[in-house]
């Protein structure tokens, strides 16, 4: 018997047919999902991605100009390249004095969902100082007018703070949102506005069918910030809300265990967040190490991989840039390449999704070079040196699989 459940999202048929089909699942379970919380659909007109239990891990790439670096081609180029090469969603991060324009010039040249922070524009337009609960409300109007399909906040809260502040960290709140909230409710000795607003921000995002995503503000700033009262009490105050989202109709989800977290207790944390809530989690990063500037997307692969196979839902990727400045188009690519092999090898793990890789070894048994091609994740950078009949420059006439088809099989 199916379970029932009170409140929660309203069900799109639409939606839930096309992400079914998408995943290969039963439309009935995925709508059981959707109801339970445990499945999110974001929404971009046409465009339909499912997030959460049972689906593949969905890939976020964020993008967006600063208020010292702001070039609109460049970050279209930047979005562009996120779609065409497998990203799921796309993040706008701007703050530059031209972020509307970047924010329209993306939604005219792209059709995945996209993800704000409102924050960021209040902040960017007012001054950290200078802005107030309503002009923060008055992004999230504007912004969900606009089409955006999901948007942060960053719900820290002054005990929150105050564990950060007696604690021994050595970076403290590294999450750029979750900063710029503190910093205002510091300055200005009130409370959240996100909190104190909450439930306005839940009637606009569920008249406008936006989804909620809760921002990751204690995450740790490197590896030598362990799991801390901070984190502790913020996934319980994300789980709290996030309760509180669903009974109003909101589909939500929990940014957690990003940032910075030691390998070894990278599944531990994952299991930390999904054993406190069915929602489905969102993790930035985590990177394994400090020591990999430059090479941060490598990494962070390692990391997202793990936390992937222990029960993440959806990765945002990052790229050499990671710790340096804005990512060229080009990097973008590059880390987006890295997390998506992070979410595969995930989704072997967790949901046994290999046919793709055992398709691969078929071809690679038959020494089929554009089969493999064709298979790869990435077939514009499955090229070798080699001739169409699979023969290469490292092996020659030496190749493992010709040897053994001659001698142990019989072939030629």
């Amino acid at each position: 018997m199916s379970p029932s459940f009170p409140s929660g999202p309203c069900i799109d048929p639409d939606a839930v047919r096309s992400v079914a089909a998408a995943e290969q699942v039963d439309p009935r379970v995925l709508s059981e999902r959707v109801r339970s919380g445990s499945v999110v659909i974001m929404r971009r007109k046409e465009r339909y991605v499912g997030i959460g239990k049972g689906l593949r891990i969905k890939v976020n790439v964020n993008l967006g100009s600063s208020n010292v670096r702001s070039d609109p081609a460049d970050e279209v180029k930047k979005a562009v390249i996120a779609e065409r090469y497998g990203a799921d969603t796309i993040s706008d991060l701007s703050m530059g004095r031209d972020l509307r324009e970047v924010r329209r010039l993306i939604f005219a040249h792209t059709s995945l969902p996209i993800t704000t922070v409102p924050v960021y524009q209040a902040a960017a337009e007012h001054g950290i100082e200078g802005m107030t609960p309503g002009d923060i409300l008055g992004a999230i109007r504007e912004q969900a007018r606009e089409g955006v399909s999901s948007m942060v906040v960053h719900c820290i809260t002054r005990d929150i703070l105050e564990s950060c502040r007696g604690g021994e960290r050595v970076l403290g709140i590294v999450s750029k949102g979750g900063s710029i909230t503190a910093a205002f409710m510091l300055h200005h000795g009130c409370e959240n506005p996100f909190v104190e607003h909450f439930q306005e921000i839940l009637g606009i995002m569920r008249s406008r069918g936006v989804v909620l995503s809760l921002g990751n503000s204690a995450r740790s700033g490197c590896i030598g910030d362990a799991w801390d009262e901070a984190q502790a009490r913020e996934l319980r105050a994300h789980v709290r809300l996030a309760e509180e989202a669903y009974r109003a109709g909101v589909q939500v989800i929990i940014e957690g265990a990003g940032g910075h977290i030691r390998y070894d207790r990278i599944a531990p944390t994952i299991r930390r967040y999904k054993n406190a809530s069915r929602f489905p989690l969102f993790v930035a990063g985590p990177l394994p190490t400090d020591i990999a500037l430059g090479h941060d997307h490598i990494a962070g692969c390692v990391g997202a991989s793990a936390a992937g196979a222990a029960g993440a839902d959806y990765l945002c990727s990052i790229t050499p840039a990671e710790h340096l400045g804005l990512p060229t188009p080009g990097q973008v690519r590059e880390g987006l390449a890295a997390w998506r092999i992070a979410a595969h090898i995930g989704d072997l793990a967790r949901l046994g999704l290999d046919m793709q890789d055992r398709g691969m070894a078929e071809k690679r048994a038959h020494m089929d070079r554009a089969g493999q091609r064709m298979l790869a994740l990435d077939p514009e950078a499955a090229v070798g040196d080699g001739d169409d009949e699979g023969a290469c420059t490292m092996c020659g006439d030496f190749c493992a699989l010709r040897l053994m088809r001659k001698y142990l099989k019989g072939g030629r």
